[in-house]
């Protein structure tokens, strides 16, 4: 014989069980909204990455506070032709800066310039994280006419051994050989490196 549990009984169980199932709600939410931030701040956009159509890879290096991404390996070498400075139409591609004094404005995006060397124009750009291995990187025209592309991070080369194939994992030995220190000398002075001569550059 079964005893009829009192309704006052049965409607403070399910009180309970909705108060427990708020609270485990609430944890899950917030854990997410800890979680994520941590994550995507963890990340670092310096490195070598490879653009979207392969022909080129850009080394971005930290600038005391300001990212700089320039050529790094091409698989054709060219000369910044279109540039709109006639005096600098003849410099080669390796090694040009394309990321332009990228800031960081919030998490995970830092706003800058970008130079496009095909049409010899700069533009209004921003870079963000998608993963720790895909970059977005994202040019406007006007603040408005906006287009973006995909970059993945690459190894950076080792020139200890023979030049693999462009296809390979690594890049080859003709990579741009400077130094990150060297290259934030070179474009932008002494002004660019931290207060403790060089640290933190390779």
């Amino acid at each position: 014989m079964f005893m009829r549990m009192p309704m006052r009984a049965i409607l403070g169980i399910r009180a309970k069980w909705r108060f427990y199932a708020a609270v485990a709600a609430l944890l899950i939410v917030t854990g997410a909204a800890w979680a994520d931030p941590t994550e995507v701040s963890s990340l670092d956009p310096t490195g070598e990455w490879l653009v979207a159509k392969g022909w080129a890879r850009i080394r971005i290096i930290d600038c005391n506070g300001r990212l700089w991404g320039v050529v790094s390996w091409e698989i054709y070498p060219d000369v910044d032709s279109h540039n709109p400075d006639s005096s600098k139409r003849s410099r080669p591609t390796l090694g040009m800066p394309i990321l332009l004094e990228m800031a960081q404005t919030r998490t995970n995006q830092w706003d800058g310039q970008i130079y496009n060397a095909e049409d010899g124009n700069t533009y209004s750009a921003n870079i963000s994280l998608v993963s720790s291995n895909i970059l977005r990187v994202q040019g406007c025209f006007l603040g408005f006419l906006c287009g973006g592309e995909n970059w993945t991070r690459v190894n950076p080369p080792n020139t200890n051994h023979a030049p693999p194939s462009p296809n390979s994992a690594e890049a080859p030995t003709s990579n741009l050989l400077e130094t990150d220190k060297h290259v934030c000398l070179r474009l932008v002075g002494p002004s660019a490196l931290p207060p403790e001569s060089g640290r933190g550059y390779r």
